[in-house]
């Protein structure tokens, strides 16, 4: 992750504007003295800067929760903050180099907005989730042209590396999306995918709650998909096998295909040396046979005016608010010069929906974006919007 290790943090005037970077306010952890954020926006795309501080080292770095689309404006931010404040680098793997070539345009990089906002209306869509290096997303784009594939990852350096090929090979029917796969099956049409290639997905044997495999997944990769089409697992973790294969077989109705160590068209690097290595490969692969009725998803994200107080806010940090299906928790509270900030995490317990929430005087909104349209993530949202005037 970008970062720089500095000797001594200082603070800017906000607003401050720099050359096409604006730093439009600082967040104080109410709890700890250690830790700030930063507001930054380049190109309208706003994100935040983390400053960490200990006896033995500070860092100014990237925040996890709102990292933009290009690794490129991270280091751009990083190096106009240092320079601006007069920071003393002690130590950084942040480059001072211009954009690479084949990532100046990156049309194929989209937001969760896009999605959001109009799904794209074409006959023929197959999802991969977690592409990797993209040997297998961008084999198959350059062999389908007719179909668009939409390829999902959240590892940033594999997006950069597809978004070159992307680039290279002239691949129009490509689009990539740093999200949850999880939260996007949410918002997709009913009945419009061809088929999703979930392969080598990070097993995560001690955080089973983060597997992309679940109940609630299968059930939303049911309604998404066409009469016949398919989901496609390969893995060469068993534990991931049977986990899975269980998973699926529970459901009342259902259509599997179980496959041990068959060779696909493309594989990856990794299933490369796993071979070479003689472990076993899994293939679970589930036909739908459901027909789902139209994806309806009514609500808003608006809060009611605020009539509570700071002090109150201020009060929340660490607390968790669970309900039926959904759950809140405030896991960070900021001081703002105007207002108070929380750090939050909400919405259903196996996909939850990460973000910050502004209070200003009256006012009460998300920031940087709304989150996902999904009915867990509105149902969550009525609760939030109680317990801040609570």
């Amino acid at each position: 992750m970008p970062h720089l290790h500095i000797k001594k943090f200082n603070k800017l005037k906000f607003p401050y504007v720099n050359d096409g970077v604006n730093f439009n306010f600082i967040a104080n952890n109410a709890n700890r003295d250690d830790e700030k954020l930063i507001s930054v926006t380049i190109e309208n795309e706003d994100f935040f800067l983390l400053v960490r501080e200990d006896e033995n080292k500070k860092l100014l770095k990237t925040d996890k929760l709102t990292r933009p689309s290009s690794t490129q404006k991270i280091h751009n931010a990083l190096l106009s903050y240092a320079k601006e404040a007069k920071l003393e680098i002690l130590d950084s793997n942040v480059h001072h180099s211009t954009k690479n070539i084949h990532l100046k345009e990156v049309n194929a990089l989209k937001n969760i907005e896009y999605f959001a906002n109009k799904f794209p209306d074409v006959d023929d869509i197959c999802i991969e989730v977690g592409f990797g290096s993209g040997r297998h997303l961008l084999h198959q784009a350059k062999g389908n042209p007719d179909i668009l594939f939409i390829g999902i990852e959240i590892h940033r350096p594999s997006i950069e590396q597809v978004l070159k090929q992307v680039n290279i090979q002239k691949l129009d029917n490509l689009m990539i999306l740093d999200y949850d796969a999880r939260l996007f099956m949410e918002l997709i049409p009913s009945n419009i995918i061809s088929k999703i290639y979930i392969h080598f997905p990070v097993p995560w044997d001690k955080k089973e709650h983060r597997r992309v495999i679940s109940t609630s997944f299968i059930e939303e990769a049911q309604r998404v998909l066409k009469v016949d089409a398919r989901l496609e697992l390969r893995t060469d973790s068993e534990n991931y096998y049977v986990y899975s294969y269980e998973t699926f077989i529970n459901f009342k109705k259902i259509s599997l295909e179980i496959k041990k160590n068959c060779d696909i068209v493309i594989s990856s690097k990794y299933e490369d040396r796993w071979k070479k290595q003689e472990k076993n490969i899994y293939d679970v692969t589930m036909i739908n046979k459901i027909f789902s009725d139209n994806l309806k998803i009514d609500g808003n994200f608006e809060f009611s005016e605020f009539k509570s107080s700071y002090e109150k806010l201020l009060k929340l940090s660490s607390i968790t608010k669970k309900y039926d299906n959904v759950f809140i928790h405030f896991e960070r509270v900021y001081t703002l010069e105007d207002g108070i900030m929380l750090r939050t995490s909400m919405g259903s317990f196996d996909r939850p929906e990460h973000l910050y929430v502004i209070v200003r005087n009256k006012d009460v909104s998300y920031y940087p974006t709304l989150p996902l349209k999904s009915k867990s993530n509105l149902v969550a949202h009525k609760f939030l919007d109680g317990v801040l005037n609570g």
